[in-house]
């Protein structure tokens, strides 16, 4: 909640602040709201979590379309999409989002896209473009967020992979270069003699120097997973350096490599929802591998399928043994420890895949190491990541 007072260590203000949270019936504050905005913090916090909702009343489009746009007058941003969130349930919200005027009330966030997603198939064309303005402003704003330190990583890494000790002119990494020899600074001269001279790797021009295979499922448990590993894709499919392939899957496999100019094409492309079939979607990824050893396959996934457990792990040894470098995350978002396949995880990690999950602010650094090919154990403690272990 906001704070509209100066003196938030007040009594007074301790008081409000409870009543606020517990809603002021029988809640033993005994503090009475009286500022108009307390009082429409208040109304607008009763409409969601009061009991009379918890019990299925439903809303009209009108009075929810006027709740959507109070409580962005009353709080910010972060509580905001927290009451979005939970009133897609309480208060029936998901079906009405496909009214057009709703979906412009609405702040865009990771929860919502993902409802959007799952409703794609029944969203009416009255509304599909209003919902794809929803989703495409969530996208920009990732990828703001995003597009820097994944490019910084993913560049970095190659560059340092493929360092150059006789470069020509145009190869020069200067800055490096500079650094190496400042124990070769000319003080009456006032200039670096380059006694050691650093330079970029060549450029490729005929292939990447590394291919990247993201193979996500698609099952519900893992929507806020497919929208970041969509977004993370298609910025790295900007890199020239990197080919990047995004395959989803359930029960059936679907290669969204040719959207990635799009991210919400991809993400509108996805089907959230229903089985998988994780040996199948590896089976086709297996088929896009053309390097072995420049290649980084990443299966996001909680690895729940009881049926084709053993075809799963034949074929996840198959691609190890292949010179795969395979990671599994088992969860790429914000939401904190996923549930998870504790069995096929650690088989995944004897194998040698390292399984975890991951935020997407990790995510860069992960590639980082992936393409640098260091430990993704080490790199994970690093990080604070807890990583699935065979012997657990």
């Amino acid at each position: 909640m906001t704070d509209m007072q100066p003196d938030v260590n007040s009594a007074e203000q301790r008081l409000r602040r409870w009543r606020l949270i517990l809603g002021g019936e029988e809640d033993g504050t005994g503090f009475a709201l009286s500022a108009a905005e307390d009082l429409g913090m208040d109304r607008n916090l009763a409409e969601l979590y009061s009991e009379e909702k918890k019990s299925g009343r439903g809303e009209t489009r009108l009075g929810v379309a006027r709740w959507l746009g109070d409580i962005r007058t009353y709080f910010p941003t972060s509580v905001v999409q927290v009451m979005q969130k939970d009133a897609l349930e309480r208060l029936n919200l998901r079906q009405m989002l496909l009214q057009p005027e709703l979906l412009e009330a609405v702040v865009p966030d990771v929860h919502l896209v993902s409802t959007l997603i799952s409703l794609n198939r029944v969203i009416p064309e009255k509304t599909r473009e209003t919902a794809r303005m929803v989703v495409r402003k969530l996208v920009e704003d990732l990828e703001k967020k995003l597009e820097g330190p994944l490019r910084q990583s993913i560049l970095g890494s190659l560059n340092r992979a493929v360092r150059n000790r006789r470069p020509r002119h145009s190869d020069m990494d200067w800055q490096r270069t500079i650094r190496a020899n400042l124990k070769h600074y000319q003080k009456d001269y006032k200039t670096i003699i380059p006694v050691t001279r650093i330079g970029f790797g060549r450029k490729r021009t005929s292939s990447s120097l590394r291919d990247v295979i993201l193979c996500v499922d698609q099952s519900g448990s893992m929507a806020t997973s497919v929208v970041y590993a969509s977004i993370c894709a298609a910025v790295m499919a900007s890199i020239s350096a990197v080919r990047t392939s995004l395959v989803v899957f359930d029960t059936h496999v679907v290669d969204l490599t040719p959207d990635l100019q799009d991210p919400v094409d991809v993400l509108f492309g996805a089907q959230l929802g229903g089985g998988n079939d994780i040996e199948r979607a590896l089976a086709y990824c297996q088929g896009l591998v053309c390097t072995p050893q420049d290649t980084i396959l990443i299966l996001v996934s909680d690895l729940y399928e009881e049926e084709n457990r053993a075809r799963i792990l034949r074929r996840a040894q198959t691609l190890v043994n292949a010179g795969i470098q395979f990671i599994t995350l088992l969860a790429l978002s914000d939401k904190g420890a996923p549930s998870f396949d504790r069995g096929i995880a650690a088989e995944f990690d004897a194998m040698g895949i390292p399984t975890f999950a991951c935020s997407p602010d990790q995510f860069p650094g992960l590639m980082a190491a992936a393409i640098k090919r260091e430990s993704i154990h080490q790199w994970a403690a690093g990080e604070g990541i807890v990583t699935v272990r065979a012997e657990q």
